[in-house]
């Protein structure tokens, strides 16, 4: 099975098998409000798994051995098999084998399940430690919504909406790792103002917001709302160079610092997960 689509009250879904990837969200009209992977961007939706961003040189080193890992993981590459589905909800699952344990020498099962209600998908991340040693990993979601949400408006017309004031500094990366040194945020008590100048040294990552939800929205059009449970940290990302589409991103884990060169299990933002223990993260994404 290459692909399903799910329907709710007011919503629909496409998931491939290819990295579970969410690659199509309409609303009832059939408004589509999904990046289409278009040539500045050739990815929808993608899950970061074991790592989100970049490890320094890009090795991950365990017990003194260095593994080769690309930037966000190797789950968005791989195909998952179709655990369930329904006409509202469906589980993808990937588990170790001889390939992943080349870069990740650990053993896992991740599920990842997408389900439809009213005018909202939600979407859990389970990862299950089916090893004998303790499973360090880190997990992120990545879906890029159209920007504009409604053509003809422009960029500048949307603003991000926080739930809770965000006066915390942000940080920023240089070649795709961390820099040490956090900076002011953006972020006007709880609205973000969207440019594309925004985006010019990359992401605008909050590693501890007060906030577990936002509204991306203009004064019109089309509008969503996204909640999470279980992420510490948000990135806000759009490709530099006018790339029509808004990255809203929960991660639990970062792009290694600059300056870290330890073992992967001492890497900041990394969950440490026992052997036959689990962690379920989830996020939702609601149409107003």
């Amino acid at each position: 099975m290459e692909q399903v689509t799910l329907h709710g009250d007011g919503i629909s879904a496409t998931i491939v098998g290819q990295g579970a990837e969410l690659v199509s969200l309409r609303d009832a009209e059939g408004t589509e409000l999904l990046w289409q992977a278009g040539s500045a961007w050739r990815r929808h939706s993608p899950v970061l798994f074991p790592i989100v961003g970049r490890l320094k040189d890009d090795r991950l080193c365990h017990q003194g051995r260095k593994y080769p890992m690309t930037q966000h993981g190797f789950a968005r590459d791989r195909r998952f098999t179709w655990a369930e589905q329904g006409p509202r909800s469906c589980t993808l699952v990937l588990t170790d084998d001889a390939d992943t344990r080349a870069h990740y020498p650990f053993a896992f099962r991740l599920a990842v399940s997408y389900s439809l209600g009213q005018r909202q998908v939600g979407v859990a991340f389970e990862i299950t430690n089916t090893g004998d040693e303790t499973l360090p990993a880190s997990i992120g979601a990545h879906p890029a919504f159209n920007w504009p949400l409604l053509p003809g408006l422009s960029k500048e017309a949307y603003q991000l909406a926080f739930a809770d004031n965000e006066p915390a500094p942000i940080r920023r990366l240089k070649d795709g790792l961390l820099l040490p040194k956090p900076q002011p945020t953006p972020i006007e008590g709880k609205s973000l103002a969207l440019s594309e100048r925004l985006f010019e040294d990359d992401a605008v990552i909050l590693d501890r917001p007060a906030s577990t939800s936002v509204r991306y929205a203009a004064d019109r059009g089309p509008a969503i709302e996204m909640s999470w449970q279980g992420f510490r940290e948000l990135g806000i990302w759009s490709k530099p160079g006018g790339a029509p589409f808004l990255c809203i991103e929960p991660w639990h884990g970062l792009a290694s610092p600059v300056d870290f060169d330890g073992e992967f299990t001492d890497k900041p933002g990394v969950m440490l997960i026992e052997p036959a223990a689990k962690r379920v993260l989830s996020y939702q994404v609601r149409l107003l």
